[in-house]
């Protein structure tokens, strides 16, 4: 690996190579961005993340085939007033439907006939208590998203010219009459509108906060720009690249994944480049030649960069064993964005560097200590020359060798401490669940759950292949708890077998009470089939509905929790056993970085729960979190042991272990919080799933870089003493080197 990283840096720093190096990569952006789309071309706006032999896929797929309803994409419009509807809101719905019996809306299929019900119809429509009307409109389901939300605007203005008021505007908490779109093609709609302009906020507020946290921590306007002329670059590859490998049907993006690859990309990118400028300010203030020492730093810190970035890629990899489309997709662009930027960190930036030199760092340019002394004489007063070590570095690195026990323990208790409130977390798994709450969709369908039966909203399908015990399975299921109404049956149009039951429940179909119902209500179909004889009968039986895919969703994500993590947790113990050739450091390393998730678990929850006023975490967090911050976590363990491992070549171990993390703390601490500052900055999406896995990997990537790593982690070293080193190569030295530092 060294010879290879002296070649490389000869290779594109040197006088020539180095404008070569940039006219390359400046070609083949240029080149893959006129022929390959931008990723964000070829997102899928489809909400279908179960997989296909999910029981609730299955029974849709039944319910299509068996029960076809060609009626097309509803759109539910939600009429509402606080103390009743008026007549004169019955007439405007009349109105409205009258007129779209006679002008219709662009790809309307089908509309109920409410234009010709007289007023006391209507009224028996809506809710019990007369507050809500619930009015769906069917679109044709060949209709873009586009196509669909054009309608809306045409339809939202026909409705506020009717009412002759804007009743979409207006809070619901205030009086007259409000209306609100919901239903599959409402949530749709809202969705793309929500993201449409997310991803140009979420890049700017993230190339702003990089750039202010890169000013004021290397003070330097010019340094603040070059790590973002990388990434930008790195980013101008990895989009086009993935836009084809999307179109081309490879693999399927959604704009929830493009958004966390944007935030990726910034802070590990960033976090990369500090690495490598930090080595190089060292080497400036040793060597006087700009382009030995940026091929120095390149030697010296370019094996710790490639080997974070091959343990974040792989580790990111690893989501594609997932069953559930939200993880799967994220795998192959999480891990090409940090392959493709680590290659950007290790070539275009060192030619960025090699061209600027020194002047790379203005105001506070590194010298020798003989170019200073030369300059120093010239001006005829002291020239400083800028720390490489701060204050907290200093008394960190002292502090961890000189009480490692009280280190140990005190780290241990706030982190257990925090990590104790994760069984206390309660998960959600909805979809509107994750939505912003003034989101229009999101609140009619708020409505309906307020003033209609709480089941109505979601029934559950139940479809039965059998052909007895019919009427049997319609008593049975209607006697259980919790059962509102049960349908009679229909059988299907291709096979008579099948029978399909709509289950009306009496709570809250999106309750995790509701969803334990589900395998109840198998088990209890089940059960008939089998007293009708019927053999293997659990086989017949398939629930579909939204009820039905929580509870699906529930069981496939945790299944993929638990294949992905023990898989992620080997896969980084055998590359980190590789590098550090310790089987003793692997261990304590792994154990501190998932100690660390769990820690940050606990707090993110108590910060949503109690900070946000979330009742619930969104279930997808903890393997989320998990993924990154055990990825990440070990990049800056990985810096920091190689600069103890490197030290200790050379002086006694409390003394190296001291050095290193003097050695590494500013720009390690630099980097966590340019990582956690760009994770941060998905608070300004709409989902709230990405807000609180912001929060959550933000929270963890703060407690690895001010407790973990520079504490707790060089404290176990100092305790371990050099059984740390067990069974590498500087195991067998160790005892030669304390006789040479004793004498």
């Amino acid at each position: 690996m060294n010879s290879f990283l002296e070649w490389l840096g000869k290779a594109t720093t040197g006088i020539k190579t180095r404008w070569l190096t940039v006219v390359i990569w400046v070609a083949l952006v240029a080149v893959v961005s006129m022929v390959w789309p931008q990723v964000n071309e070829e997102e899928t706006g489809s909400n279908n993340l179960l997989p296909a032999e999910a029981m609730s896929e299955e029974a849709a797929r039944l319910v299509d085939e068996q029960f076809p309803d060609d009626s097309g994409v509803p759109l539910l419009i939600v009429w509402y007033r606080d103390g009743g509807l008026t007549e004169e809101d019955f007439s405007s719905v009349q109105s409205l439907f009258g007129e779209l019996e006679e002008n219709p809306l662009e790809n309307q299929k089908m509309i109920p006939g409410f234009g010709e019900m007289p007023v006391p119809a209507l009224q028996g429509a809506a809710s019990e208590d007369e507050m809500a009307l619930t009015t769906p409109i069917f679109f044709s389901e060949e209709a873009a998203t586009e196509e669909i939300q054009s309608a809306m605007g045409s339809l939202q203005k026909r409705i506020n010219d009717i009412s002759e008021e804007q009743v979409f505007e207006k809070d619901l908490e205030s009086e007259g009459l409000h209306v609100r779109f919901t239903g599959p093609a409402g949530i749709q709609t809202d969705t793309t509108a929500l993201f449409s302009q997310a991803d140009v906020t979420l890049l700017i507020a993230t190339v702003l906060l990089v750039l202010i946290l890169l000013i004021v921590l290397y003070r330097s306007p010019i340094l603040a720009v070059v790590p973002l002329i990388g990434v930008g670059f790195a980013y101008g590859l990895i989009s086009p690249l993935l836009g084809f490998f999307a179109s081309q049907g490879w693999i399927v993006v959604d704009a929830q994944a493009v958004s966390i690859m944007t935030v990726l990309l910034f802070g590990a990118g960033t976090d990369y480049c500090l690495f490598l400028v930090s080595r190089y300010r060292d080497e400036l203030q040793l060597e006087a030649n700009k382009y030995k020492a940026l091929q120095l730093a390149i030697a010296n810190s370019g094996g710790a960069i490639m080997m974070s970035a091959l343990t974040t890629a792989i580790g990111l990899l690893t989501l594609s064993l997932a069953q559930y489309a939200s993880y799967d997709r994220f795998a192959v662009p999480f891990s090409l964005a940090i392959v493709i930027m680590c290659m950007a960190v290790l070539t275009l930036l060192p030619a960025i560097l090699a061209i600027f030199g020194r002047t790379a760092f203005f105001p506070f340019i590194p010298r020798t200590e003989k170019m200073a002394k030369e300059l120093t004489e010239k001006k005829g007063k002291p020239v400083r020359q800028p720390k490489t070590r701060s204050k907290f570095s200093k008394a960190a690195g002292r502090l961890v060798t000189e009480k490692p026990w009280a280190i140990i323990i005190v780290c241990l208790l706030f982190l257990g401490g925090l990590a104790a409130f994760v069984p206390k977390i309660d998960y959600t798994y909805g979809v509107l669940d994750s939505f912003p709450d003034d989101m229009p969709s999101r609140e009619g369908f708020t409505v309906i759950g307020e003033h209609y039966p709480p089941g109505e909203i979601a029934p559950v399908d139940m479809i039965v292949e059998t052909d007895s015990g019919v009427d049997e399975i319609q008593s049975a299921i209607a006697e259980m708890d919790n059962i509102s109404v049960v349908s009679d049956p229909r059988f299907g149009e291709k096979n008579e077998n099948f029978v399909h039951y709509s289950v009306t429940l009496s709570i809250d179909p999106y309750s995790s009470e509701a969803v334990a119902m589900i395998p109840d209500i198998k088990d209890r179909a089940v059960d008939v089939l089998e007293q009708e004889g019927i053999g293997n009968a659990v086989d017949h039986v398939w629930i579909g509905g939204e009820t039905a895919n929580l509870f699906d969703t529930e069981q496939i994500t945790s299944r993929d929790q638990n294949i992905i993590i023990p898989v992620i947790l080997v896969i980084i113990a055998i590359l980190l056993l590789v590098y550090l050739r310790s089987i003793v450091a692997m261990t304590y390393l792994l154990l501190t970085v998932v100690l660390s998730f769990f820690s940050a678990l606990g707090l993110g929850w108590l910060f949503i729960h109690y900070g946000m006023g979330e009742p619930a975490m969104q279930g997808l967090i903890p393997l989320y979190a998990f993924v990154f911050l055990v990825a990440l976590g070990g990049d800056y363990n990985i810096f920091m042991i190689s600069s103890i491992w490197r030290n200790r070549k050379r002086m006694p171990l409390k003394q190296a272990i001291a050095e290193g993390v003097g050695e590494t703390s500013s720009v390690i601490t630099s980097a966590g919080l340019i990582l956690a500052g760009t994770f941060s900055v998905l608070a300004v999406m709409p989902m709230q799933v990405l807000v609180q896995f912001g929060v959550v990997t933000a929270i963890g990537v703060l407690l690895d870089t001010f407790i973990v790593r520079p504490l707790l982690v060089p404290a176990i070293t100092t305790v371990l003493g050099n059984y740390a080193f067990w069974p590498g190569v500087l195991w067998k030295k160790t005892d030669t080197q304390s006789q040479e530092n004793r004498s």
